[in-house]
């Protein structure tokens, strides 16, 4: 596996180098190449010694057998719940706010509103998301494991994640940006709906998860431009981040769509039957 590692990687490298030598803004440099083939050899080195201990029987595994349902459709899961989390990297979206289409799609120029309606359309945008995945990540969890931990841990998780974004992307004083009004009435409003909801039979939980996934979806495609959050991203220098903003902006825009089409595989006869 290291000696893959090394050479994919080294050819990556090779070929981006000979690609820049054509543009005249880039500079092709063999110190790049050796310092990209040595990173991959020492990855590819640290990745097959830690690979068996963390997969194969390790704490990775067991945690995963321990509270997650087997099978491919909960690995499924798994993976919308980590592109979630991956979505929240970007620092122009509101709070859980997926699925905002307007950057593909022409949308007409809204008129003036007041600041409230701002603070309503975050804290309903964010509490029918939390909500949703909530719902989502309890519809793969094995019987009997500790739900309100694991869905605490996802949450700080998401949070964590959030104001990292802010203070890699962006200036100190902004790691809070995201803890606005409206964020802080969404949160408190999603804990109370998570909590209010576990207890349903689970197809009630998927059912009412893409309720409250449409609706949030709606709602962030509806919602006026913020003129505040707009202030705050006026310090946003992209940079050598501009691709993977542009990565993170199109996770978020197509994730709850893929989230949708998944909880309506999990309502199936055949997946309720199991």
């Amino acid at each position: 596996m290291a000696v893959v590692a090394l050479v994919s990687g080294a050819v990556l490298s090779l070929l981006l180098e000979t690609a820049q030598s054509y543009l005249p803004a880039r500079i092709a440099s063999n110190l790049d190449l050796l310092a990209n083939a040595a990173g991959a050899a020492v990855g590819g080195v640290v990745g097959a010694r830690l690979a068996p201990w963390l997969l194969d029987g390790g704490p990775l595994r067991r945690l995963r057998a321990a509270t997650v349902a087997p099978g491919a459709a909960a690995d499924f899961g798994l993976t919308l719940l980590a592109l979630w989390l991956f979505a929240q990297l970007n620092p122009a979206m509101l709070l859980f706010g997926t699925g905002d289409l307007r950057d593909l799609v022409a949308g007409s120029v809204s008129e003036p509103h007041g600041a409230e309606i701002f603070v309503s359309i975050e804290a309903a945008t964010a509490a029918a998301n939390l909500a949703a995945v909530t719902l989502l990540a309890s519809a793969v969890a094995r019987p009997g494991a500790p739900l309100r931990r694991l869905l605490v841990g996802l949450l700080v998780s998401a949070l964590v994640v959030k104001t990292a974004s802010l203070a890699i992307l962006m200036r100190a004083e902004n790691v809070f940006a995201w803890l606005t009004p409206g964020g802080q009435l969404g949160l408190a409003a999603g804990i109370v709906l998570a909590v209010a909801t576990l207890a349903l039979p689970r197809i009630a939980r998927l059912v009412l998860a893409a309720v409250f996934l449409m609706a949030a979806t709606v709602l962030v495609n509806l919602a006026p431009p913020n003129p505040y959050l707009a202030a705050t991203l006026k310090v946003w220098e992209q940079g050598h981040f501009l691709n993977f903003n542009g990565l993170t902006r199109l996770v978020g825009t197509l994730w709850p769509f893929v989230a949708l089409g998944y909880l309506i595989y999990l309502a199936s006869p055949r997946q309720a039957l199991r």
